[in-house]
């Protein structure tokens, strides 16, 4: 089944085309009128050098009309000629077998019924169009209209290409394919909505997550901001640090730079309970902390970060480089990525 674009919008017309599978393009005057174009002439110049096969209207009451409407349309300066639609009547299946014979293509449509849709295969027609939406809005079974077209184009061998048309949900697509028709023309947002399902999009995340899981390094994530503290620093030095980096620990150095624990706002709020202000004065050395903090080195997977945070259940993980803090993991950080809850 090959899809065709159903609009006159020329953004969504360029955006849509890109997808680069796209057989052609159906207007209406209907969408003309509403995107405000006056100078339907120049609209379908600019459309005919656009897309792959073009379908324009060539309106008119009597044969005469409508073939002389076709003709002028020709003498435009096109850069493909168009299939030309006309709504199917007796007037108008005459006027397809005339410009037919002439070596054009045309779409009868505005199709309701079986028999109508006979007369413009009959008439030599490159495409029937009857239009879902609009035969459901009535109450009557469109797909079983579908269905018929296609057997008798098929049961006699007419080379007319049945089309479903007024494509109102995603749905309506599926509609189209189990009735076997050779073109599907629908609006661009419903073929927007066409790859849309929870289950797909659950499961993208999750790969997308493992990916950054297993691809992306614990030193490519963490924040500029290593907020480090001396064993001989103060505690109100301490909330300094945590204050300017906007988290909620400080790792612990002794003289060389190496990694002697981590201090956090919990244990502060601790000693203040214990020891009342005067702690504020105290120095690291002088007070309790964690000597054997979470580590990770800068290099390992995020993956394995993930895993410690799970694990030990704390909220920072220091990250080392030769035993030196270089950064510090925080949990909110993988919960903005979308790696823990």
């Amino acid at each position: 089944m090959e899809l065709y674009l159903d609009s006159v919008d020329f953004k969504e017309i360029e955006e849509a085309f890109k997808l680069g599978f796209l057989k052609g393009l159906t207007t209406t005057p209907t969408f003309m009128h509403r995107q405000g174009i006056t100078d339907i002439d120049g609209a379908i110049v600019r459309l005919s050098g656009m897309v792959p096969e073009l379908q324009v209207e060539s309106l008119g009451q009597t044969h005469d009309e409508i073939v002389g409407e076709a003709h002028r349309l020709l003498k435009l300066p096109l850069k493909r000629k168009p299939v030309f639609k006309i709504p199917v009547s007796l007037e108008g299946v005459r006027a397809c077998r005339t410009l037919t014979d002439e070596g054009n293509r045309v779409n009868v449509h505005l199709v309701y019924t079986l028999n109508q849709a006979y007369l413009a295969m009959a008439a030599g027609a490159a495409y029937v169009c009857p239009l879902a939406g609009r035969l459901q809005d009535q109450g009557h079974d469109a797909i079983q209209l579908f269905q018929q077209c296609v057997e008798v184009a098929r049961k006699y061998r007419f080379p007319t290409k049945i089309m479903f048309s007024s494509v109102r949900y995603p749905e309506h697509v599926r509609q189209a394919l189990l009735a076997g028709v050779d073109v599907c023309t629908l609006p661009w947002s419903v073929l927007k909505r066409l790859c849309d399902n929870e289950l797909t999009t659950v499961g993208t995340t999750q790969f997308l997550e493992h990916t950054r899981l297993v691809g992306t390094r614990v030193k490519e994530v963490i924040r500029k901001e290593n907020p480090v503290c001396r064993l001989g620093d103060t505690v109100v030095q301490a909330l300094v640090k945590m204050t300017e980096s906007k988290l909620g620990a400080v790792a612990l150095v002794d003289d060389k730079g190496q990694l002697a624990g981590i201090f956090t706002d919990g244990d502060v709020r601790r000693r203040l309970q214990e020891n009342g202000q005067r702690v504020l004065d105290k120095k690291m050395s002088e007070l309790k902390y964690t000597t054997k903090p979470v580590t990770i080195t800068g290099d390992a997977p995020l993956s394995d970060a993930v895993n410690l945070l799970n694990k030990h259940q704390v909220d920072n993980i220091i990250v080392l480089e030769n035993n030196a803090p270089i950064g510090m993991l925080d949990v909110q950080d993988l919960v903005k990525l979308g790696l823990v809850g």
